[in-house]
Parts: structure tokens; sequence; C-alpha cells
């Protein structure tokens, strides 16, 4: 099905104050209603690399994909999505890349980078992520982290070694647990949820949320809610002024109207977040 008249999709991305240059990726496809985000990593313009290869294999592949997929299928051993686990699988794939990739070029020794992928299909959303960047969603006016940080933070504060509050203050924001390009493995989380007409989902690099607190970007997409564009803009400038001491990337996406579903299938879907 193409998407282009049920998705809006903003997609900016900005260097920031203090990078000499963008280490963020970013590609959407609003016909097959497919974003993705990532933010590299490590020795000169190597983050370039790693996240340029991860968003352009990702798409690549689960475009490649979804030709092959029947549509509104889950998966009996895993209960989720086909398409679900198109994304992880991708992921998996262009992990092994980017890390042969380091392995023979010097210059791209040790990058790695992060990445969250959203594919909307059937009323719903399948979502795939590695590292810390996140995907936001705007629902009746509340704002809902739907991803869980991979990064030394989230796990001190999920061991009930600090609050949130102390995690932040006395822990270094950039330190991942999870990274594509490292190993030759990777770990993909992958969640799913069930869209409304009117929702607004964000998807950033850690350069918007370490600059702006959710509060302000809740502030911010509430108040700009009918200019996408606008609201994008919004929010990399809070990063900017709050120090922009990294780079800041941001994909918006509105559900302009409902999607249809195979039969059964999002009666199947829903059950589960009963």
């Amino acid at each position: 099905m193409d998407l282009t008249n049920k998705l809006e999709i903003v997609n900016h991305t900005h260097v920031g104050l203090r990078r000499p240059h963008n280490e963020d990726s970013t590609m959407t496809d609003v016909s097959q209603g497919l974003v993705v985000l990532a933010d590299g990593m490590g020795g000169y313009k190597a983050g370039e690399v790693a996240s340029a290869l991860a968003v352009t294999e990702v798409m690549h592949f689960v475009s490649e994909g979804l030709k092959k997929l029947k549509k509104g299928e889950i998966d009996e051993d895993t209960g989720f999505a086909k398409e679900s686990l198109l994304l992880r699988e991708t992921i998996t794939e262009a992990n092994s890349r980017i890390f042969n990739t380091a392995k023979v070029d010097e210059q791209c020794n040790g990058m790695g980078t992060t990445i969250i992928a959203a594919l909307y299909h059937n009323n719903m959303l399948s979502i795939a992520h590695v590292g810390d960047s996140r995907l936001y969603r705007l629902r009746n006016n509340e704002l809902e982290q739907i991803t869980r940080d991979h990064s030394l933070i989230q796990e001190l504060i999920d061991r009930g070694l600090y609050t949130p509050e102390e995690a932040h203050a006395n822990t270094p924001k950039n330190l991942v647990t999870r990274a594509m390009g490292i190993d030759a493995d990777v770990e993909v989380d992958i969640t799913e949820d069930q869209v409304l007409k009117d929702d607004i989902y964000l998807l950033c690099s850690d350069g918007l949320n370490d600059m702006v607190a959710d509060e302000e970007i809740h502030l911010t997409l509430s108040k700009y809610s009918a200019n996408l564009a606008q609201a994008a803009e919004k929010l990399i400038d809070s990063a900017n002024k709050n120090g922009g001491k990294d780079n800041t990337s941001v994909i918006l996406v509105r559900v302009l109207e409902e999607f249809s579903s195979p039969k059964g299938f999002l009666e199947q879907f829903t059950k589960r977040f009963k």
C-alpha cells in the first residue's frame, strides 16, 4: 500500500554548534512508510561512514524485503508482525556490513552508530533500535517515550542505583551500552505500536534530548503541531540555544488517516495490547 496520502513526514538535521561535521544520517520513504535515523561515532569522519551505511543498508534491504513479504502476517513463534522481524533482520545485516568495513579500512577502525528505524503498515508501527536514539509519540497531547535507551544512564536507573535525576547529574550522557558496528553481532530491540489518526511520532538523535528536556519537547510539539516543519525547526533551535553540543536530527511523522489492515490482522494485534 502506498502511504503517501496517509502520512506526513518532515526530516531535519543540523551539525550543532560544537562539532566540525555532522555524523547523523537520516532517510525517509513516505510511500513505504519507512523512516530511519542513525547517530555515528568514532574516528575522523568514521561516524559519518557508519551512520550513512546504516541508513542506506536498512532502507535498501527493507524495501527489497517488503516486496517478498506477505502483508498482515504475525510470526507464530515470536508474536511479532513479519514487518517487525524484517526490520530486525535488516539491522543485523547492516551491522555486519559496518563491522567488516571497519576491519578493512584503518580510518574507519572502531566506528559505530546508533539506529532507530520505524515502518508504518496495517494501522500499526514497527520499531527497531540499537543505542540511545529515541522514538516518542504525541497522542491526545500526551508525550510518551516509546523506546528505551541502551545507555549507561538507563542501566543505572534500571538497576535502582540512581534515580533518573541522579543518573543524569552524575553519569556521562554519551556512553551507550549497545551500538551497530562494534561487534560482529548486535542485539536489536523491536517494539510495536497501534497507530491512531493524528498521532505524531518523533525520532531523534541524542543531540535533541540531551539538550532539551522532555517537557520542552512536549510543549514545542504541542504548540507547533499544525506545522511539522516549523516544529522540527523549533526543536533544533532549542537544542542549539541550550548549547548545541552535538549534531541534532529530527524526523516527525503525522498519521493523516488510518490505513486499512488485512481482515483479522488488526483484531489479532489489538488483543495483544488489552
